[in-house]
């Protein structure tokens, strides 16, 4: 079982996270009300999106937990004639691109970084749908918690293939320091101003883990969808 080494990853990294978070919570609490109204105005209710996110790997049971993350809800509720959700690419408005571009989509994170959940720098917490496709070593990047941003998104986020990121996120685990964690902030914020792209070219949101390794023959149909299944097995199992 993966073992924390340094002092700063010991004791320092989660009073740091608490510090942080607070503080930006007391400053741009203004900034919180502001946008929730907005997007009640302009997507509607519910303004804040919660989905389901495996976290850190639990010392007792060798499992990742499954948190709660939230984020400011950026899609509408478009459906077909069916009463089928419409592709993400039709229900991201302007409104929801310019909020995910300067990554304000992602300020209620701060909760999760407050309880526990999430640091503000680590590998960020991809979808359980995604968790159940990756290898025993590439699930390493759960032995810490997850980031509000990390390595991976500050050296091209979802523009880079899962490899890459993947790889991006395990190097960061193998070499956790404040000056590292520092230096990620900075590069974040710049990014952040830059309004840089976060998604993959011709591409609204990233495209699934599994569906990549499907998609590149790494796995087969069947394969694919028997880990879907464990997915939803497990999402069931955290909604109990």
């Amino acid at each position: 079982m993966w073992q924390k080494t340094g002092l700063y990853e010991k004791h320092i990294k989660r009073i740091f996270d608490v510090a942080i978070s607070l503080a930006v919570i007391i400053l741009f609490g203004w900034l919180y009300i502001l946008l929730a109204v907005l997007v009640r105005i302009k997507l509607g209710s519910p303004v804040i999106f919660a989905q389901k996110r495996p976290g850190q790997i639990d010392c007792k049971t060798g499992q990742e937990k499954i948190f709660t993350l939230y984020k400011f809800r950026t899609m509408t509720d478009e459906s077909d004639v069916a009463g089928n959700l419409l592709p993400d690419e039709a229900r991201l408005t302007p409104f929801g691109k310019k909020l995910r571009s300067m990554s304000l989509d992602e300020l209620p994170e701060i909760w999760n970084v407050l309880k526990g959940d999430m640091s503000l720098i680590g590998p960020r917490p991809q979808l359980v749908r995604d968790m159940v496709f990756m290898s025993q070593e590439y699930r390493r990047r759960h032995s810490v918690r997850p980031g509000l941003s990390g390595l991976a998104q500050v050296h091209g986020r979802n523009a880079i293939d899962w490899e890459k990121k993947l790889d991006y996120d395990l190097r960061y685990v193998d070499r956790i320091t404040f000056c590292e964690d520092m230096k990620i902030i900075w590069e974040t914020v710049c990014k952040v101003l830059l309004q840089e792209g976060i998604t993959e070219e011709g591409s609204m949101t990233a495209t699934d883990y599994g569906y990549y390794l499907l998609r590149a023959g790494k796995i087969d149909l069947a394969t694919y969808e028997e880990k879907q299944e464990e997915a939803r097995k497990l999402l069931e199992q955290a909604d109990m």
